[in-house]
């Protein structure tokens, strides 16, 4: 039996061994908003389980938590403007069917729900509770203050490879609406403490060039390969949770060469603390930058111009797919 068939089947053997929770029907809304029937997702787990600062799943909660939801978008009353509480469940389909459901401006195979995981309410997955009263807010990338809609037609540029929805399209206004009702009850203008987490701390990184890809390639083997794949494209976790599947990690459908996961340390906290789904946070802070060594090893989509980004300066020393840091990829021929 060859490699790649022998971690399909790890994958599905965890997949039936950890399914947890029970299956439900649940209305979803089609790409115009109406409200339709039909999408199969995991329930929420039991009310007994405890959640963290902000009412987020806590970091550490295994697969059996993936589909748990906090805050439920398909709960009862969850805005007194009707049409407000569809726009609000239209932007949590387009959150979790990103690539279905807003096909003109995905250019992969990843959703939102790729990486904020439990629909942006899992802490240190980079959860989006609270953050819309943050906004508008200055980033070093682009230089100036950018509103929540310039930070989603980001993540489809970059993350999702693909092009910005214009601000007033139904896509970004529904993703917007979405993150408002998970922060409502937020103060505004103050950063929640549980945001900013998922990072490497300064003493523990790794020069770039001194991570052998070689050993973060063993390491993917061991701890992701069985929901990632041995070729990184992702394996179906029906057993999970249906519908769901890991995103592909390199290669033409994932997140292009000017996107945040394209750099090394930051990479690596999401790693640190987000994966693998089945033990979240054991991975060392040297693991977990070897890991994101080889995956960014790879190759990628490249994004156009990605001279003009950091234009006031302050480019960051582990985007190893930029030629004004790097001017040959570190890891390429080795």
């Amino acid at each position: 039996m060859d490699t790649l068939k022998l971690w399909q089947l790890v994958a599905v053997g965890i997949g039936l061994i950890l399914a947890a929770g029970c299956v439900s029907e649940r209305p979803t809304t089609d790409d115009d908003g109406t409200v339709t029937d039909g999408m199969v997702v995991v329930a929420g787990a039991p009310a007994a389980h405890e959640l963290a600062d902000g009412g987020l799943v806590p970091f550490d909660a295994g697969v059996d938590r993936l589909g748990e939801l906090p805050r439920d978008p398909f709960a009862d009353s969850i805005h007194p403007d009707e049409r407000m509480a569809e726009r609000i469940r239209y932007g949590y389909d387009l959150f979790r069917r990103t690539p279905e459901l807003a096909p003109d401006f995905s250019g992969n195979d990843l959703s939102c729900a790729s990486c904020h995981l439990n629909g942006g309410q899992k802490e240190r997955a980079l959860p989006l509770v609270g953050v819309s009263g943050t906004f508008p807010q200055y980033r070093t990338r682009d230089a100036r203050l950018v509103t929540m809609e310039d930070r989603i037609g980001g993540c489809f540029k970059r993350s999702m490879s693909g092009t910005a929805p214009p601000q007033n399209h139904p896509v970004s206004l529904a993703l917007a609406a979405y993150i408002a009702w998970l922060s409502e009850g937020h103060p505004t203008g103050q950063k929640p403490g549980w945001t900013g987490l998922n990072a490497i701390p300064v003493e523990a990184r790794v020069p770039v060039v001194k991570l052998d890809p070689a050993e973060g390639e063993a390491l993917y083997l061991a701890q992701c390969a069985a929901c990632h794949g041995v070729d990184g494209q992702g394996l179906p976790l029906g057993g999970v949770m249906e519908g769901f599947q890991p995103g592909p990690l390199w290669g033409p459908r994932s997140w292009n060469d000017g996107a945040g996961a394209a750099r090394i340390w930051k990479l690596a906290g999401y790693i640190r603390w987000a994966m693998p789904l089945t033990a979240p946070g054991s991975l060392s802070d040297r693991d977990s930058q070897l890991i994101a060594a080889w995956i960014n090893a790879q190759e990628r989509p490249a994004y156009p111009n990605k001279a003009a980004d950091f234009p006031a300066g302050g480019r960051p020393g582990d985007a190893v797919y930029d030629t004004l840091i790097f001017a040959q990829h570190p890891y390429r021929g080795r």
